[in-house]
């Protein structure tokens, strides 16, 4: 397997470590990446960091650090964790500050976890779901390649009340 740190034209991807917890929290505590979120606004940072505590201790799971290479400025995360081994499978998820949405980020940092998945990790097929009304996760599974395979019903207990989900998938032949 590769090293896990990775470059993209403007990205630097690379495992989160105990020196992300302040961003990390301050990530999950804005309204906005809140609003299609399931974990919802942890109380305190201590609930932050037990959730990472949980991501870097699971060893089918791959959370990474989004970074602007220039200026290393810390803009979001994305994940990919893996699912039975027998079924070649995992899923992926991420989140943006808000400030760098629109700006092609997460399409070009969900491209390469994707890379990541099929080449490295040998996946046969890679998972994401997402509230229907998130258009904007729409469109970057959409420009990735993702299809939408499924809209499961009131499946994400959401701030604003059970939402309906669609699933996508790709796979290492598409």
């Amino acid at each position: 397997m590769t090293e896990l740190n990775f470059n993209t034209e403007r990205l630097n991807l690379r495992p989160i470590s105990e020196k992300d917890i302040e961003n990390i929290h301050r990530l999950h505590s804005l309204a906005e990446t809140d609003e299609f979120n399931t974990l919802g606004i942890p109380k305190d940072i201590e609930v932050t960091r037990e959730i990472v505590a949980g991501w870097t201790l699971e060893n089918k799971r791959y959370v990474f650090a989004i970074e602007q290479k220039q200026g290393n400025e810390f803009i979001g995360l994305i994940g990919i964790t893996l699912g039975k081994e027998k079924y070649k499978n995992a899923e992926v998820w991420f989140k943006l500050d808000p400030r760098f949405w629109n700006k092609g980020y997460a399409t070009e940092s969900l491209k390469r976890i994707i890379s990541f998945g099929f080449d490295d990790l040998n996946l046969h097929r890679i998972e994401a779901g997402c509230a229907v009304a998130n258009t904007g996760s729409i469109h970057v599974l959409e420009k990735v390649g993702m299809l939408r395979e499924a809209h499961t019903r009131k499946l994400l207990p959401l701030k604003s009340g059970w939402s309906d989900n669609y699933g996508y998938a790709i796979l290492s032949t598409d």
